[in-house]
């Protein structure tokens, strides 16, 4: 099947799009691509396949949220490029 200019140019009115010819042109094969490869996957007999949501089996990989003991303050800044008491020191982003 091959998806007429005119079709093209319907979609791209409806998406707002403003194509030159050119692009007219290489949509409408695209288009025509798509719709081809949709027709093949339509024509595969899926009678006997089981429906499922996502290609591969989904497991929750969570631990239980339970309180653990956090960082100290110096273990937390350790690696700080720089530091004023107890807290990073970042260059400022407001002009005074």
């Amino acid at each position: 099947m091959s998806i007429a200019r005119q079709e093209v140019l319907k979609i791209a009115h409806l998406a707002r799009l403003d194509l030159n010819d050119d692009e007219v042109e290489s949509l409408a094969r695209d288009l025509t691509t798509i719709v081809d490869y949709v027709r093949q996957l339509q024509a595969i007999d899926t009678r006997n396949v089981e429906p499922f949501s996502h290609a591969v089996d989904l497991n929750n990989v969570f631990r239980d949220d339970e309180p653990v003991e956090s960082l100290s303050q110096d273990a937390a800044l350790a690696n700080a490029p720089a530091r004023q008491g107890s807290f990073y020191r970042v260059p400022g982003v407001f002009d005074s």
